[in-house]
Parts: C-alpha cells; sequence; structure tokens
C-alpha cells in the first residue's frame, strides 16, 4: 500500500467509500470533463464558439471515453493531468470532423480546470460533512437531555475539581459543533468559487468583452460563485477551508480525548459501542480498549499536521506559481478522507455511548467529601473570610486524606466551622455534591433551546 487511505485493510478505517470516490482519479477527471463541457456550452450558447463543436465537445465528455493509460502516461510526460484530458478531447472530436476539436478548452488554462475540479470536490466533501455533523448534533441533544441531570466530577489538572453534570459536558461539545456547523456555513460562500482567467487570470482571450459574461455563464452552469478576480495564486480559499478541517477534527480528538480517561479501568464512567472483539488485545482477554478514540485522536493529529502544509502553499510567485500550487493536490484529499473517516468515528461512539451513571456516582465519593470543598469554602467564606475559610478547608481536606475520614466528620468537629453558625444540616447540604452543580441544567437548557 502507499497510503492507509488507499490499503485494502485500512482504508475503510481512515477512509470512507463515500469520500474515497470524491477524490478518486474517476472524480477528479469527471470534473475536468465536467468544466470543458460545461464552457463549450455557454460559449456556444453566446456566440464564441460554434455550436456544432459544442455539441460534439459535450458527446465526448463523459469519464468512460477517456483512456486513462494514456492519461497517465501523458501526465507523467507533461506534469499535468489536465492538457491530457484535453488533448483526448481535441483528437476524438477531430476525429469526427477535422478541426472541430480545436474549439475545446477555448480560453481557459490548466489551473482552472484544475481549481475548478478541486472546488467541486470541496463541494461534494463539505455535503459529506454537512450530513455527519447533523447526526453528530442529533445524538449529542438525546445525550444531553437523558443525562442532563446525571452527576459526574469535572476534571481539572486530571484531578478531581468539582461536581457537574454528564449532560453539562455534552452540552459544552454539542455548542461547539454547532459553532462547527456555522463556520461551514460561512466557509461555503467564501470557497464555492469559479477559477476561470486564463493564462494570468485576465481572460484576456476572450474577445469582443465578452470575459465577464462567458465567465459568469460557466459559473452559473456549474453551480459555483463569479470570482471577483481571478484567484490563482491567492489561495487563502483552499488554506481556509483545510483549518477549518483542522477545527473539526480537534474537537474529535477532544471527545476521544475524554473517552479513553474516562473509559479507564480505575475510573469507567464510559464505554465505547460494544460488539464482539472490538477493542481487543491479542494477549490480555479482559481488555477492552478505546479503539475508535484512538482512531479518531490519530486522525485528528495527522489533519493538524497536514492542514498546516495548506498555509506554506498560499506563499506563491507572482500569478502563476512554481511549486506550492502542488503542495494540495498532495495533502488536501487526505485531510478531506481523513477529516470524514474522523467525523463517522465520532458519530458512531456518540450514537452508542454506554454511560455508566453508577460508576460516576461512586467517582463522586472517592474523595470523601474533598470534591465539594469549594462549596464548603464559599459557605463559611461569610463567617470567616474567604481566604481563611480556604487555608481551613485545606487543611480539612488534608486531614481527610490522613485519617482517611469523611470531610463532613472534621467539619463538625472543628471549633471555627462550630464558630461559624454553620448547622450541622447545613453542612451535610454543602457536602452533597448534588447540591453543587452550579447552573449545569440551565445550560444544558439554554444550549438545547439555541440548537433546537
Amino acid at each position: 500500500m502507499s497510503s492507509v487511505t488507499d490499503s485494502v485493510i485500512f482504508r475503510n478505517i481512515f477512509s470512507t467509500p463515500a469520500i474515497s470516490s470524491i477524490w478518486s482519479d474517476t472524480q477528479r477527471t469527471s470534473y475536468y470533463l465536467l468544466f470543458e463541457a460545461s464552457l463549450a456550452s455557454v460559449q456556444a450558447d453566446i456566440g464564441i464558439i460554434p455550436r456544432q463543436a459544442a455539441d460534439a465537445i459535450l458527446a465526448f465528455c463523459h469519464v468512460t471515453n477517456i483512456d486513462f493509460d494514456e492519461l497517465r502516461i501523458q501526465t507523467e510526460k507533461i506534469g499535468y493531468p489536465v492538457l491530457g484530458v484535453v488533448k483526448q478531447i481535441v483528437q476524438n472530436v477531430n476525429n469526427l470532423q477535422p478541426g472541430l476539436g480545436e474549439w475545446a478548452h477555448w480560453g481557459a488554462t490548466t489551473q482552472d480546470v484544475t481549481d475548478t475540479a478541486t472546488i467541486l470536490q470541496l463541494r461534494d466533501t463539505l455535503n459529506l460533512i454537512s450530513e455527519a455533523l447533523e447526526a453528530i448534533t442529533s445524538d449529542l441533544r438525546r445525550l444531553c437531555q437523558t443525562h442532563k441531570a446525571t452527576l459526574m466530577v469535572a476534571r481539572s489538572n486530571l484531578q478531581q475539581a468539582v461536581p457537574m453534570t454528564f449532560g453539562f459536558k455534552m452540552a459544552r461539545l454539542l455548542a461547539t459543533f454547532e459553532r462547527h456547523k456555522q463556520r461551514l456555513a460561512q466557509i461555503k460562500s467564501r470557497l464555492l468559487v469559479l477559477e476561470f482567467g486564463g493564462a494570468a487570470g485576465t481572460l484576456a482571450t476572450i474577445k469582443d468583452g465578452r470575459g465577464f459574461e462567458c465567465q459568469a455563464a460557466l459559473a452559473k452552469k456549474l453551480g459555483l460563485s463569479v470570482p471577483e478576480i481571478a484567484w490563482h495564486t491567492e489561495r487563502d480559499r483552499i488554506a481556509e477551508v483545510g483549518g477549518f478541517f483542522a477545527l473539526l477534527t480537534g474537537t474529535c480528538s477532544k471527545f476521544a480525548t475524554d473517552v479513553k480517561l474516562m473509559m479507564q479501568t480505575e475510573v469507567g464512567e464510559v464505554s465505547e459501542p460494544f460488539y464482539p472483539h472490538r477493542g481487543s488485545s491479542s494477549t490480555m482477554p479482559q481488555k477492552r480498549n478505546p479503539i475508535s478514540s484512538v482512531y479518531i485522536t490519530a486522525m485528528g493529529a495527522t489533519v493538524r499536521q497536514l492542514s498546516t502544509a495548506l498555509y506554506d502553499a498560499m506563499v506563491e510567485d507572482h500569478e502563476r506559481a512554481t511549486g506550492p500550487w502542488e503542495i494540495e493536490w498532495i495533502v488536501l484529499p487526505q485531510i478531506c478522507t481523513l477529516t470524514h473517516a474522523s467525523l463517522l468515528n465520532t458519530s458512531e461512539l456518540i450514537a452508542g455511548l454506554e454511560v455508566h451513571s453508577d460508576a460516576m456516582k461512586r467517582n463522586l465519593e472517592i474523595t470523601r467529601g474533598g470534591v465539594v470543598s469549594e462549596a464548603v469554602m464559599m459557605g463559611l467564606a461569610p463567617k470567616l473570610g474567604r481566604q481563611f475559610a480556604h487555608d481551613l478547608v485545606y487543611e480539612l481536606c488534608r486531614r481527610s486524606v490522613q485519617e482517611d475520614l469523611p470531610l463532613l466528620t472534621l467539619l463538625c468537629a472543628d471549633d471555627k466551622v462550630r464558630e461559624s453558625g454553620l448547622s450541622k444540616e447545613e453542612l451535610e447540604g454543602l457536602c452533597d455534591p448534588a447540591n453543587y452543580t452550579g447552573l449545569s441544567e440551565e445550560m444544558v437548557d439554554r444550549v438545547l433551546a439555541a440548537t433546537s
């Protein structure tokens, strides 16, 4: 195999059939042909080329008519596949009538065809991304509703911090994915733009002032926006979508990292969806590894690394570049395939996530009250002063660990605490994790209301 996305064994893990099809030689070449056919069609409509030539070009522009072995040979010789495609169009149309095929590719340049095909591939990719995001956010809403009040511990620097709810944790993730949906909508208007300007982008080959008319007609036929000006060496559009994919897979990786930590044997608060032998070990029969999360984090890290190459590709020379453009050819298919695979793995993980609320409750009790020490401190603060209360509770928490006693027991026995005037019932209330989730549930409701 040359890459995991091409591997018979790994390709449906690190890619998906749908996204692989979009970034295949067949689909890319189909979009080259779509560009050429659409260009010929609109140019015939406005009188730039003969209708007979346009009809013959359209008749040939089906990917089944392309000799891919010949295209490979021509690409290796020329360095770019577009001219090899154009040569096949010209030759086959000329066979119908000498000279008729010469009207193909009229006023276009290689990068016009290549960039527009890439934009069409990215449009298809974003449609898949959008579908995945809808599935993810739908299942996250369900988790938020189901576990709005499910108590668990929040963690800071991998240490127990304060109580919260699992619904609150999932609502934060839901809000993030909703922001990604907004980013996706915003990016489309900047990304889905035609490239058609000719050699240096000036449309000099389209005579009689019909360059803009031809450009607008071609954009409309392809379902793209008209560029305000050529963007052959202005690559912000491509870099932006690469950065978006890095953000998107970064969020997937953050969630997957939390799942890995929560699946640790000693924690056991969630599990990945189970089916026989999923995540099993070759030598330790008891193991149930967080394999989906492993793949998600690996793919996310790779996308972040590859996306930086797209920023390098922005540094292009003059009006047509000598090398940076080709960086996109190398990394963009990988970024897109890995991103879609990461999203589908994340979607499956969220849809089938096993939530162990009993373990969450048990873990809240591990510190014997330490998890609510902030609540106790703030309860004592109005009487004793916040800093004094902090230092007092700090010492009692240390004793709780050293003496293996509940914090509540030490609070009730402490003279300073008694001097505060807090009753035992009030101290019991402060030591109940259920009373110190803040606005967790209300924030869940707010996120759900905003995303419904």
